[in-house]
């Protein structure tokens, strides 16, 4: 049976309104639910919000409320606590217990100490006695605004923690292909199209996402990045997506998806060859729609953010293999850079030996290398098939150890040769192999992941030389 309508909940939409308040920076993308049984107060708060921000909705009861939050993605609710029928405290309560981790601003002409207190155990944001003037409420719903970015914020930067800092975005190297690249960028970033990274593994996609995201105008904004390969298909929607208190076994509260703490700045999608077909087809709606559907809820959520996905597989041979959808290759293909390997741009290596060090040696107290002039020619001469990611892991290794000297980095190993170095191309990886695999003691898979390669391809290596 088909809902009733709700003739006295209305909607204001505005989304080419600018704000006239500088100072309320990011409201236009805002969503707010004004609820209050008195008409004059709701016509009140409707007009001084509705030129502010991107939808505000009213109503008059907490069912009629409740109502517009079954269907469409509130950020903040501006709630009278005398209402006929349930109270606004006992509603918030429900709300946050149901998993509604917006912002909420209770509002009421009585109020006492122990109804403060209650109300924000309930869980409101604020606190807010009528008569006010409008400065008040602009006030209250900014510093709102502020912990919702600072929480969004707080959980880019704890997903960015890791073994080593969180520099900014830069490519370095001077050869051909990578001042081609570096010009590529300048004019992408200054488009806000959705763009397709293609390039080997190792060869820099998120450095360059990075960097593209730091260029344009959404700078300012959160880079957020997700290795599609490292999340389980039973996950990835609820990680991209989001998901509602019950959606699944486990579902204890709502959770937030990486599109919202994505908002206003750049979601990397890395290995995006990965996605399931199911979620490829979610994905493309939420691309061409910019609107999302977290899991398990009726919530449609406006998105405001850009696209950048990389893979390392050739696309179109995956859509020819039917393991990737063509419309969605054809939309992430709006603009498509190619990265080069390491072996394109060699030139290249001394300037990256340079700047890893630069990089590395203060976290890791060591002091910097001098490389020979016959140690830059073993890395010219190598093909580097784990590409700079291989470089970097070569160089962090080298400065632990206290030096480059490939065949001299584990003395004693049966493997590693300990006389003069091969000048053979074969035998110089050969020789870089199997020392990395003597420092992880024969572990293939910690192998294959500093170098750069699948496993696959190691152990097809080892093969031919008949090692285990």
């Amino acid at each position: 049976m088909p809902r009733s309508p709700l003739p006295r909940i209305r909607a204001v939409d505005n989304p080419n309104t600018p704000s006239p308040d500088r100072s309320l920076e990011g409201w236009p993308n805002w969503s707010i639910l004004v609820v209050d049984d008195e008409q004059g107060m709701l016509n009140f708060l409707v007009k001084t919000l509705a030129p502010r921000c991107h939808f505000v909705m009213s109503a008059t009861s907490a069912e009629e409320g409740a109502e517009w939050l079954r269907g469409h993605h509130v950020d903040l609710v501006v709630l009278d606590i005398s209402l006929p029928g349930k109270s606004g405290v006992e509603w918030l309560k429900e709300l946050r217990e149901q998993g509604y981790t917006g912002e909420v601003i209770l509002i009421t002409a009585f109020a006492d100490l122990d109804t403060a207190i209650e109300a924000l155990r309930a869980g409101a944001s604020d606190f807010i006695l009528k008569p006010f003037r409008v400065p008040q409420i602009l006030n209250a719903i900014k510093q709102c605004h502020e912990r919702a970015r600072l929480r969004r914020e707080n959980f880019v930067l704890r997903r960015a923690v890791g073994p080593t800092p969180v520099h900014r975005a830069s490519l370095v190297g001077d050869s051909p292909v990578m001042a081609a690249l570096r010009g590529s960028l300048e004019r992408v970033a200054a488009v806000d199209s959705t763009v397709l990274l293609q390039g080997e593994s190792g060869t820099g996609k998120e450095l360059v996402a990075r960097e593209l995201h730091a260029l344009g105008a959404r700078a300012a904004g959160p880079f957020v990045p997700v290795n599609c390969a490292a999340v389980s298909p039973e996950l990835i929607a609820s990680e991209l997506f989001g998901h509602a208190k019950g959606a699944f076994p486990g579902a204890t509260r709502a959770r937030d998806g990486l599109f919202h703490y994505a908002q206003g700045g750049t979601l990397f999608l890395d290995e995006i060859a990965e996605l399931p077909l199911p979620i490829q087809a979610t994905l493309l709606r939420a691309i061409e729609d910019l609107r999302i559907r977290p899991v398990g809820s009726e919530q449609l959520m406006p998105v405001n953010l850009r696209i950048v996905a990389a893979t390392n597989r050739s696309l179109s041979a995956e859509v020819e293999a039917g393991r990737f959808r063509k419309d969605l290759y054809f939309r992430l293909q709006v603009v498509e850079l190619a990265l080069p390997p390491l072996r394109e741009h060699k030139a290249d290596i001394a300037a990256l030996v340079a700047h890893f060090m630069a990089q590395l040696t203060p976290t890791l107290g060591a002091e910097p290398l001098a490389i020979s002039e016959q140690e830059m020619d073993f890395l010219h001469q190598y093909d580097w098939p784990g590409n700079v990611r291989e470089l970097r892991n070569l160089v962090e290794r080298s400065l632990i150890l206290g030096s480059l000297n490939v065949s001299a980095l584990y003395p004693g190993s049966p493997r590693a040769p300990v006389t003069e170095r091969p000048t053979d191309l074969h035998a110089l990886e050969k020789m870089h192999i199997l020392t990395v695999l003597d420092s992880v003691q024969g572990d293939k898979t910690r192998a294959a992941q500093l170098l750069g390669v699948s496993r696959r391809t190691l152990e097809r290596r080892v093969a031919e030389w008949g090692v285990a």
